[in-house]
């Protein structure tokens, strides 16, 4: 049986520290259940002594019930000379009614001496009687030993000090922090294999990503004996962020054989990864390990040659493990492979050798050469072949529209309106919209008018908006808008090219929405 790691996952508390990174309410709940689904071990969610909206959390969330995670509560120890059963922001975690409680203490002799201003006894004492304290109200303790390996580096006596009085305490977990971000994996294994021969109860890791290293400092403890991984899901957090869960969870379970979530649930990492990645309102990193976009595309005809022959010559897992999908990335330089692959999922009766196949090269030459970029947009590109192959039916019409901008003080969000006409089975229908700038304006009356005909489109939205010069810093150059959307479940993007930007945008835009139309396969509602 493989040894089991416990995952504890901070995205709604070191992972909120991150920069443009804000919870609502809403937000915590959704990620909070998305996570016990997973499996996870235990989630941070939250200090309730520090603000209003984690205190209403708690509240909200222990009328719920979770299958697989427990609930952490996060504070720090007592103040110096004073006691933890009088201390407000100690008691303040007993309120939260989680069954565990996250503690973090100074073991870095220079952050008590410089930071805290108090004694080294004091400090040791401030550890073990807040520990006490909240395991004698029945609460299971993890003890977040802040600065550890800076701390240990600098004074090892005392670093490991601090990790006894928490042990001495009853703590369930001793956690070696690397805050600063700064170690380096060998200093992570041989500092890690000396507290583990210590002490008899678990070692737990906690990673930032300053030098680069978290998710290799994380495997680098566990494999040293640490049992318990500290991070967050997409390693959002502050500075330069925390270990990456998703990073983390794939490698040590797919790759060392340790359990860390239920086998059956590895499928849904990268949908959890994509989920979370929406409710916080952030970009997904195209190019993130496992669950990212872009973990199993491929470009070289020679690579896309070799994955077609043998799917380990160029991919080291199968991207069904952890619920991704293998994409090759249409350009001039692919090859016939990766265009035979997409023509057959609209044609599966075309070969690489059919001239047909042939035919959509070329037009991917001379339009690459015109300034499309496929490799950025797979759905544009398959609305192509839809319209080579007499494949394409379009859901409707874009007849007309027309772009009004103009400086509104009273409402800075919006800056411009849209008047658009569609036709939709013969049906016509006109509408306005107004948005922050012209894009967003007729982005909206367009969906306004659709919506109107198509049900489906009420959970499209865009996610990403790129423009680039593509010949010459002028105002005349033509510019090519890249356009992400999605629907909550799928992302997909597509592409315009023109010397005009809003009518490069608005090209983008309408293969984007009948790229969900088709995906859906959904007729108009009858009037």
């Amino acid at each position: 049986m493989s040894k089991k790691i416990e995952i504890f996952d901070s995205t709604l508390r070191d992972g909120a520290q991150g920069s443009g990174i804000s919870f609502s309410l809403d937000d915590k709940i959704k990620i909070t259940l998305e996570l016990d689904e997973l499996g996870v071990d235990y989630i941070e969610a939250g200090n309730p002594g520090s603000n209003q909206k984690d205190r209403e959390f708690f509240e909200k969330i222990n009328t719920m019930t979770l299958k697989n995670s427990k609930l952490v509560a996060f504070g720090s120890t007592r103040r110096k000379n004073s006691e933890a059963k009088v201390d407000v922001n100690v008691n303040s975690l007993l309120s939260a009614n989680t069954p565990a409680i996250t503690i973090f203490g100074k073991s870095w002799d220079y952050h008590v001496t410089d930071v805290l201003n108090t004694t080294l006894e004091e400090n040791l004492n401030m550890i073990s009687d807040t520990i006490s304290y909240l395991i004698s109200k029945d609460k299971e303790v993890i003890f977040d030993a802040e600065h550890f390996f800076d701390g240990y580096k600098n004074n090892p006596e005392y670093a490991i000090k601090s990790l006894e009085a928490a042990h001495n305490a009853g703590a369930k977990a001793l956690v070696l922090c690397d805050t600063n971000g700064g170690a380096f994996p060998d200093e992570i294994t041989e500092i890690t294999e000396k507290v583990k021969g210590l002490f008899d109860t678990s070692v737990g890791i906690h990673c930032h990503n300053d030098g680069g290293m978290a998710v290799a400092n994380s495997i680098s403890a566990v494999q040293a004996g640490a049992d318990h991984v500290q991070g967050t899901f997409l390693g959002i957090g502050e500075r330069c962020g925390n270990a990456n869960l998703s990073t983390i969870i794939a490698n040590l379970q797919l790759k060392r054989g340790y359990g860390c979530i239920p086998a059956e649930n590895m499928e849904n990492l990268t949908t959890t990864a994509r989920y979370i990645a929406e409710i916080s309102n952030i970009a997904l990193d195209h190019s993130m390990p496992y669950v990212g976009h872009n973990a199993f595309a491929h470009k070289g005809g020679m690579h896309i040659d070799g994955v077609m022959k043998a799917r380990s010559s160029f991919e080291h897992i199968d991207p069904e493990a952890v619920g991704n999908d293998r994409k090759f990335i249409m350009s001039e330089v692919s090859g016939k492979n990766t265009i035979i692959t997409t023509i057959n999922k609209i044609d599966s009766s075309l070969t690489k050798d059919s001239p047909e196949t042939k035919e959509i090269l070329e037009n991917l030459k001379l339009m690459e050469n015109e300034g499309y970029q496929f490799e950025g947009a797979e759905a544009s590109f398959e609305l192509m072949i839809r319209k080579h192959l007499g494949m394409y039916k379009p859901f409707f019409k874009l007849d007309y529209y027309k772009i009004i901008e103009e400086e509104n003080q009273g409402d800075k969000n919006c800056s411009a309106s849209a008047l658009i006409k569609v036709i939709v089975s013969g049906r016509e229908e006109m509408t306005a919209a107004e948005g922050n700038g012209p894009v967003n304006a007729i982005d909206k009356a367009i969906r306004k008018a659709l919506g109107i005909f198509y049900e489906n489109l009420k959970d499209f939205h865009l996610t990403d908006f790129k423009v680039r010069v593509l010949d010459g810093a002028n105002t005349a150059a033509k510019v090519r808008v890249l356009i992400e959307s999605t629907d909550g479940d799928e992302f997909w993007s597509t592409i315009g090219v023109s010397t005009n930007i809003i009518e490069a945008s608005v090209n983008a835009l309408v293969d984007s929405i009948e790229y969900k139309l088709i995906k859906d396969k959904e007729q108009p509602k009858e009037s």
